[in-house]
């Protein structure tokens, strides 16, 4: 059945035309029947035998169920649930958890760039007042930012429990980098000690993470398969939080402002295009994800 369905979304490709591997992967609804694997890269790969984070437990709740996105490798299932059971101690009921990825990974037709072997999550900044939201209340409600609007700090929003919060995510031997906004991190480190950078280096500052952290997991032990990303943190600074001067610069008003690029005086030869992973199809993927795909 499975491979039929495969098929049959190639079949309804324009003549020509391979279909988009997201379109693939969105279609199908359950896990690959194959020992667990991160494929490839978190940005262009897959993921064979996912297993599906629960959607309520007894500090969690997995949002936006609508989306299917509730899946990943064993190792980051664990740890979703490790870490939401041990925030409890900050004052919060439990976790939000937003998308993690498809059933068998691979690119997303919507949204993110990464999350597509199964290493991925995102983890709300809103700190669950319930945990038994109904299915329709968690498309409704949304996370909270904890930035300011211009970007440059933290809003009334953050307090200390923030802080122990990303502590306890980041100090988990599993955890590679934690992706969050540059503010966050820049109050954080107004307070570093030289004990916390063991920790604070996993921190990273990305753009559109206010509402949100995004946890990237480390390849677990034994998966061949699976290529970390380079390079990794443990190369920040030779050991350093991530506190320097580079930090700065993601509230910089050149970055947050940047001046449009002078023209050209003469004409220019048009950039090759890049593809993104909405625009991937299976070839783009390592070869593996075919059977992953394929997988009754």
């Amino acid at each position: 059945m499975k491979h039929l369905l495969v098929l049959l979304l190639i079949w309804a490709a324009p003549a020509g035309a391979e279909t988009l591997a997201a379109t693939l992967f969105a279609a199908q609804r359950t896990p690959s029947n194959q020992q667990s694997m991160p494929i490839g890269t978190y940005a262009r790969g897959c993921a064979a035998g996912n297993v599906e984070l629960p959607e309520t437990g007894p500090t969690w709740q997995a949002m936006r169920l609508a989306r299917d996105r509730n899946w990943g490798n064993p190792v980051l299932v664990s740890y979703l649930e490790d870490l939401s059971a041990a925030v409890t101690r900050f004052g919060w009921r439990g976790l939000y958890i937003g998308d993690m990825g498809n059933p068998r990974g691979g690119p997303m037709n919507s949204g993110h760039a990464s999350h597509q072997i199964g290493l991925d999550a995102d983890i709300w900044f809103l700190p669950p007042s319930r945990l038994d939201l109904t299915p329709a209340q968690r498309e409704k409600i949304s996370s909270i930012s904890i930035r300011s609007d211009d970007q440059l700090s933290v809003n009334s929003s953050y307090n200390d429990s923030y802080r122990a919060v990303l502590k306890a995510a980041a100090s988990d031997p599993r955890v590679d980098r934690i992706f969050v906004a540059a503010a966050i991190k820049i109050e954080m480190c107004k307070t570093a000690t030289r004990a916390d950078a063991k920790w604070l280096q996993h921190i990273r500052p990305e753009a559109g993470h206010q509402d949100h952290m995004h946890v990237r997991l480390k390849c677990p032990a034994g998966a061949s398969l699976c290529q970390t990303q380079t390079p990794t943190v443990s190369d920040l600074s030779k050991g350093g939080s991530g506190c320097d001067e580079t930090l700065a610069y993601w509230v910089s008003d050149a970055y947050l402002h940047p001046k449009p690029a002078a023209k050209p005086t003469t004409p220019q030869p048009p950039k090759p295009h890049k593809k993104g992973p909405r625009e991937f199809t299976m070839t783009d993927l390592p070869a593996q994800c075919a059977s992953v795909l394929s997988s009754d």
